[in-house]
This record gives C-alpha cells, sequence and structure tokens, in this order.
C-alpha cells in the first residue's frame, strides 16, 4: 500500500485544483447533471431548510457571500440555528416565499408538487435538487474528501470536524446529522479542503467531485432503490471513479467488499485501516481496554509503528474502528498525531447515536438511529458493555415495509445480546402498507434466533410494559430511523 507524503489541511494540496482537473480532461460534469450544467444563482431559497444536510449547504453558501432562506414545516434546531446566524426562514410552505430568487434548492423529501416548486416552476426559477447543489458546492474546493460506507459516515465525517477543531486546520466539513460541538452539521473552512459524508442512497454521492475518497464499508442496504446487492458495490465503484488519476482511495481492510474493490484499484494511490490485523491494514489498534461505561482506549498503530494511546469516550467497537478511520484521513493529510489523540476524547457521539435520553427509577434510556442489523449489532454492542450487571430491553421499531421485507425476515441474529425485543407497528416512511409484511412478522423472525421478541403495537403500551417490567440497573434502547426517537422520551418522563 503506497501512502502519499504528509499534506496539511491548511497547505499546499498535491491534489489537482478545480482549473487543473479541468485541463487534465476530467469532467465537473456528472450523470447526474451531464445534459445541462446547473448553477447557483441570485438569492437562493432552500425548501426544506431544517434537514441536517440542507442548513449545512445554506451555511456554506451564505459564507461563500450568497443571499440565502429557506421553509420547513417545523422548528427544529437546525433552524433555530440558521436564525441565529440572521439567515431568515419561514415556517410552513407558500408559494410566495420563492418570489424573487434565483435559485431554489429542493431536499428529496420534497414533491414536485409542493407550491413553492409549482411556483417556482411558474415563474421559471432553476430547480436544483440537494444533491445536484452538494456536488456543484464541492467542485469549488480544491481538494475534496468524500466519507462513505453504508454505516458510520455520520460519526467519521463528525470525528474529522472536531480534529479540524483542535488541530487549528481549516478544512470545511460537512455532517448529515446534529452534532452538538458545531451547533448543527458544518463546520465553515478555507476553499481548499471540503470534507463531506458521501451518501450513497438514490446514488447521489455520483454528484460529488472527490479527490479522496473513503469506504467504511458496503452493506445490503437501500435495496428499494438498489434492487441487488451488485447495484449497490456498483454504485460505488462508479464514486472511486470519479477521482482524478492521482486522487486517494482509503478503504476498510475488514469489510471484503471493500478489500474487493481495493484490489480492483491497485493501480491508485491506496491506505487501508481496520480492527483485524489478519488483512494487514496499514493502521490499525492495539492493546485494547474498555472502560466501566465500554469506551475504548487503544494504541494507534501505522504498518507495525506506534504513534500513540488514543482514549474515546463513546462506547463500543465500532467506535474504535470509526476513530481509527477519522484518524487516518487526518495523518493522510498531515494532522499530527498529538492533535488526533487531544480531540478523540473530547467526541461525545452525534444526536441519535447511542445518545443517552435521561434515566428513569435507575434505568437509563439510550436511543440510537440503527435501522439495519449491521448497525443494530454494533448499538448492542453498546449497549451491553454499558449495561454491566443489568438487563438490556429494546423497542426495534423498522421504518419500511421494504426493509422489513429484505432484511428482517431472514437471519434475525443482532439481537441476541437483547433480554427482550419489543416491536411495534412498522412506521411506514415514505411508503404504504400494502398488507404483505406485518411487525408479527419480524417478531417470528427474531424469535427463530434468540427467542425473545414481542410484539406490542403501541408505544404507549410499550411505555407501560416497561414500567412494570425494567427495573434499576436495567437499560433501555430503543432502535430506528422512524419516529422511535421522539417517542423514546415517554420512557423518561
Amino acid at each position: 500500500m503506497l501512502e502519499s507524503a504528509p499534506r496539511a489541511f491548511r497547505g499546499a494540496s498535491i491534489f489537482y485544483s478545480a482549473s487543473a482537473r479541468r485541463q487534465k480532461g476530467v469532467s465537473m460534469t456528472n450523470s447526474a447533471n451531464k445534459e445541462t450544467k446547473k448553477t447557483i444563482t441570485g438569492k437562493v431559497h432552500f425548501i426544506g431548510i431544517g434537514g441536517c444536510s440542507m442548513n449545512g449547504l445554506a451555511q456554506i453558501l451564505r459564507e461563500r457571500g450568497y443571499e440565502v432562506q429557506g421553509s420547513d414545516r417545523s422548528t427544529s434546531p437546525f433552524t433555530e440555528r440558521l436564525t441565529e446566524l440572521g439567515v431568515p426562514v419561514f415556517i410552513g410552505h407558500d408559494a410566495k416565499n420563492v418570489e424573487g430568487c434565483g435559485t431554489v434548492v429542493y431536499s428529496a423529501a420534497i414533491p414536485a408538487d409542493n407550491p413553492e416548486r409549482v411556483h417556482a416552476r411558474e415563474l421559471g426559477i432553476p430547480e436544483i435538487e440537494r444533491s445536484e447543489a452538494l456536488g456543484l458546492i464541492s467542485e469549488k474546493y480544491a481538494e475534496v474528501i468524500g466519507i462513505a460506507g453504508c454505516h458510520g459516515k455520520t460519526t467519521i465525517t463528525s470525528m474529522l470536524a472536531l480534529i479540524s477543531e483542535i488541530a487549528a486546520s481549516n478544512a470545511t466539513v460537512h455532517v448529515g446529522g446534529m452534532v452538538d460541538f458545531l451547533g448543527g452539521g458544518i463546520r465553515i473552512g478555507s476553499d481548499e479542503l471540503f470534507i463531506t459524508e458521501a451518501c450513497e442512497y438514490v446514488e447521489s454521492f455520483l454528484t460529488l467531485h472527490p479527490t479522496v475518497v473513503l469506504i467504511n464499508n458496503i452493506d445490503n442496504d437501500h435495496l428499494d432503490y438498489f434492487k441487488t446487492f451488485d447495484n449497490i458495490v456498483n454504485a460505488f465503484r462508479k464514486f472511486i471513479r470519479l477521482m482524478p488519476e492521482n486522487g486517494l482511495l482509503i478503504g476498510c481492510s475488514d469489510d471484503e467488499h471493500v478489500r474487493a474493490l481495493i484490489a480492483e484499484f491497485g493501480s491508485m494511490r491506496t491506505i487501508t485501516y481496520g480492527l483485524d490485523k489478519a488483512f494487514s491494514p496499514d493502521y490499525y489498534p492495539e492493546n485494547i481496554e474498555y472502560s466501566e461505561l465500554g469506551c475504548p482506549s487503544f494504541d494507534l498503530m501505522r504498518r507495525g509503528e506506534k504513534l500513540g494511546r488514543i482514549e474515546l469516550n463513546v462506547p463500543g467497537r465500532h467506535n474504535m474502528l470509526n476513530a481509527v478511520a477519522a484518524a487516518t484521513v487526518a495523518l493522510s493529510h498531515g494532522v499530527e498525531f498529538e492533535d488526533i489523540a487531544r480531540a478523540l476524547p473530547e467526541f461525545h457521539s452525534v444526536q441519535r447515536r447511542f445518545e443517552f435520553y435521561g434515566e428513569r427509577n435507575g434505568v437509563k434510556v439510550f436511543h440510537d438511529y440503527a435501522h439495519h442489523p449491521s448497525e443494530i449489532r454494533a448499538a448492542m454492542d453498546s449497549a451491553v458493555r454499558t449495561c454491566r450487571g443489568g438487563r438490556v430491553f429494546v423497542v426495534f421499531q423498522c421504518n419500511s415495509y421494504t426493509r422489513a421485507k429484505t432484511l428482517f425476515l431472514k437471519e434475525m441474529n443482532c439481537f441476541g445480546d437483547a433480554y427482550e425485543v419489543l416491536v411495534p407497528d412498522i412506521y411506514p416512511g415514505r411508503e404504504t402498507d400494502d398488507g404483505s409484511v406485518h411487525s408479527r412478522d419480524m417478531v417470528d423472525a427474531i424469535n427463530r434466533e434468540s427467542h425473545n421478541a414481542k410484539y406490542i403495537a403501541t408505544f404507549e403500551e410499550i411505555n407501560e410494559y416497561l414500567k412494570e417490567n425494567a427495573r434499576e440497573g436495567d437499560l433501555v434502547l430503543t432502535l430506528g430511523s422512524g419516529d422511535v426517537y421522539k417517542q423514546s422520551r415517554l420512557f423518561v418522563k
């Protein structure tokens, strides 16, 4: 494996600048916008500005001198942060909100018949989907690091944002989640380096212009769009191909599908990281210890050389892997190990990632966004390490009928460490119930493996069940990407 010479976040880049990439013939368009080159002009109106990604894009454009505003159906910590910055935010969607604007940016959740989108078309105002806007913004940076993978990318990107803060680096970082120390999901830095989550869903990351790609894992998620696992792998393959000839591929060697892509693109510069030394990663942890709360500490190794010790204040083996990934990116860009070792202990998770919601009668309540078996296994690892001697009650809400059928009717071996798994009705999300799957079917699948699941239809009934059965020292872990995080508040009132 070849590693590039160190280069500082704030220093000169060995990668092509945007103009140099054009001279080398690297297209600044892609499959999403190949026919017509879209641009962002005039006052920019964001429909769905309260989204975790949308608010960050609004802040970047504001910093670049654009006049920005937006609308959303309700207030949120993101909209409150924008208001603090002086960005006009309209609550509710009204056609007149887009009048006088030069560009409308909308999130994927905003349908074509939204009154603001309809009026924008009537006025001839160009519309740009969120991922396209992110791609256009990324084009303006000399270096773009895309943090990809089906799981972990929000945490890795957030860790990099904190490293950038502690190291006094000047990277702009775009995170797809609420990060407390950022007061949102964005860190505004220079136009030299842009670090962003690169989401594979509907292949939205193909609008980006990466010079560095990190892939943490590849899993069988979002089958409602991809249909087959081969299509998922091919999406990541296309993402790697967006890099210029001297781009850098960073991959997790623990994942067999990532290893295969690294071998396939063997002519590129590559760096690997992982927990399993059997696959000879360039960066890996040794001498691992866990605190009473399940938080790991370890020596970070680089090809047999001990760089120093890192202590984390977030639990679980998966967070150790995320930390090694973030450290690998930072070290590849010239950040001193001492700054990384100072930054990572200050990281206290992203909202909805094993987030502590409170305690009732000695029972601690945590929530995790996990909605895939791999993510659930990671969250369960954190729960078991945190709940020493007590029992773990899991409340799992599936957020999609398609996901229920494709992921949660098969081998359900991710709940084995739970004392009980309580399963309410499926959250419909973007779908409608056609009657082909029910929560009881998932309960049957879980019970074939671990015999610890119960169907309880509503959160009110689950709350009563937990009041009667959970005792001091136990832990309640709510899981899912639907509205379960809101319902979890019931358990601590």
